[in-house]
């Protein structure tokens, strides 16, 4: 048995996880899992830097993190930075800051394997069962489309993502029609080839992650608070999903704030995230989905067992 601690860094959230692995088994147990919304991307997409707010946002909760691998005993720590970091031109003071507070340096990851985490952390568990699947992961600035068995055989990673999104069209509130219309033309530019490349026709079985995935399913469940255990795994119909997101999407803020599972982080940013979801549940026409509540974070953890 070893103790392992992951951190995934996205365009919207840091979180953490810290777990007792058993490799001979194959399984690990969560002894911590959380996520503080720092929105360590915010005016990336415009600017091409992280902002000193962002970042001290990130090395605040970063702290916390540093701290409790300790009291828990983590022997290895991995971090993880995605889409944000990789398109900052001052991502070496964010790199030389996080080392700073956490002890370790961030990796800075290609989109390539940001997707073969994903795709790792979401169907260990799964077994043989369902696949080949088809893996989509909806960040904060990318989503990530994979395809495989065990491992990958064809993936996809662009640079659209529910900050980017609401940042580059859904501004009103609620978005108007126009602005809807804008977002999904550019959904249809950037996605839309990857589903070329991406051959999703050949999966039975389309596997969704990530927070605006898991807020969509919580929101077709109607739950009364954010409920991990009944939204992992949950098999959800494609129309239920589809309602579901053009709820999420045509809602005011004062509405989706008052929904008891919304994060207060993602209030502004669902729409984008639901709008990405839809557009691909729609395209790629199977009856059902697949959500899951383990994505990049758990391949982190799952690299470090392996390693």
């Amino acid at each position: 048995m070893s103790r392992v601690a992951a951190v995934d860094c996205g365009t919207n959230s840091l979180r953490l996880l810290v777990a007792e692995v058993d490799r001979d088994r194959g399984v690990f147990v969560d002894l911590d899992r959380r996520m503080e919304i720092v929105r360590l991307g915010e005016g990336v997409d415009r600017t091409g830097r992280i902002s000193a707010a962002a970042l001290e946002r990130t090395l605040a909760a970063l702290g916390t993190y540093a701290a409790r691998c300790r009291e828990l005993g983590a022997g290895a720590v991995r971090m993880v930075a995605t889409s944000a970091t990789r398109d900052a031109a001052n991502r070496e003071t964010f790199v030389e800051a996080v080392t700073a507070v956490l002890g370790v340096a961030p990796e800075v990851v290609t989109g390539e394997e940001e997707a073969a985490l994903s795709f790792a952390g979401a169907t260990r568990e799964l077994g043989a069962v369902g696949a080949p699947y088809l893996v989509v992961d909806i960040g904060g600035g990318s989503t990530e489309l994979v395809l495989g068995y065990d491992d990958p055989i064809a993936w996809r990673s662009l640079d659209v993502g529910c900050v980017r999104l609401t940042e580059r069209h859904l501004h009103d509130d609620p978005p108007t029609v126009e602005q809807v219309q804008a977002a999904t033309a550019e959904l249809d530019e950037v996605l839309g080839p990857a589903l070329e490349v991406v051959p999703y026709a050949a999966s039975p079985t389309l596997v969704g992650l990530a927070g605006s995935v898991t807020t969509v399913a919580a929101h077709v469940l109607r739950l009364d608070r954010y409920r991990p255990e009944r939204i992992h795994r949950a098999r959800l119909t494609s129309g239920d999903v589809l309602a579901a997101c053009a709820d999420l999407l045509a809602m005011t803020r004062a509405e989706r704030d008052a929904l008891p599972y919304l994060h207060p982080g993602r209030v502004d940013v669902i729409g984008a995230g639901a709008l990405i979801w839809a557009w691909v549940v729609e395209r790629v026409g199977l009856p059902e989905l697949v959500v899951s509540e383990h994505d990049i974070l758990d391949g982190i953890a799952w690299s470090l067992a392996d390693a």
